[in-house]
């Protein structure tokens, strides 16, 4: 059953609108940066030639994701927008935070594209912490509809799984830019280490919810990793292996918690 709440007409409607522009205007700004990138060079350019050194940037095809990204969030944001919605406890409380992710998305663009990597980064952190809250206020233990599990609860499970290894990777770029020599360790090292990192939060964040859309968004970006290094037998098999093991886990988890809501 969804919760609903008795709230203010007008500061509704405009929650709604801001999400609703907020989303819009990040992708349009994604496809600008894409289709005629202002400084030469789109994103994936920057990513995949400048930093091409740089062991854990996934390979390119792994970026396709966020067709996948944005067809939830348009979807979400069209969906919060209708006047059934208004009294949604759901989005209640996840309230501005997609807003502020998607404003924060079009800013880490700009400062990307005009290689401005410290800024970049605090834009990454400024997607990063409203994403954490609105995945915070998802029920993961008790039943809601289908379409706020499809429209609202995936979608935002999607994002934040990208997001959380984009900031992984948004940090070793503004360290490779700060030529920063790894305290005598090192970059395949590093990638392990970072990999580890990931890998830990992310089964921290799964296996108590069971949470197959962030883990699963997880092991494309890791099998996008290994792939690319795939002459690096200590960074494929980590990357590998943390794919494996959560997979197994979370296949046992859900075998032995039958209880477990996931509608």
């Amino acid at each position: 059953m969804r919760d609903r709440y008795t709230v203010n007409s007008k500061p509704a409607i405009i929650r709604q609108i801001s999400t609703l522009i907020a989303i819009i205007s990040a992708f349009g700004m994604n496809i600008w940066a894409n289709v005629n990138p202002p400084n030469g060079l789109t994103i994936g350019a920057i990513s995949q030639n400048i930093f091409k050194n740089v062991l854990i940037i996934p390979a390119s095809y792994a970026f396709a994701i966020w067709g996948l990204i944005y067809l939830g969030l348009i979807s979400l944001a069209i969906y919060q927008a209708l006047p059934a919605q208004r009294s949604d406890g759901l989005l209640y409380k996840i309230g501005y935070k997609l807003a502020i992710a998607s404003i924060a998305q079009i800013i880490w663009v700009m400062c990307f594209l005009y290689r401005q990597y410290s800024a970049s980064m605090i834009a990454m952190l400024c997607i990063l912490l409203p994403l954490i809250g609105a995945y915070w206020s998802l029920p993961f233990k008790t039943r809601i509809s289908r379409k706020q599990q499809w429209l609202i609860k995936f979608p935002i499970s999607i994002y934040l799984a990208w997001i959380s290894v984009a900031t992984i990777i948004n940090g070793a770029i503004l360290l490779a830019s700060w030529q920063w020599q790894g305290w005598g360790l090192s970059p395949i090292v590093w990638t392990v280490i970072m990999l580890l990192i990931a890998g830990l939060i992310t089964h921290f964040v799964v296996l108590p919810r069971l949470d197959f859309v962030y883990g699963g968004v997880f092991i494309w970006a890791a099998i996008a990793i290994a792939i690319k290094n795939s002459d690096v037998m200590l960074i494929s098999g980590t990357a590998i292996g943390l794919s494996i093991s959560l997979i197994v886990l979370l296949l046992s988890f859900s075998f032995y918690t039958p209880d477990h809501q996931t509608n």
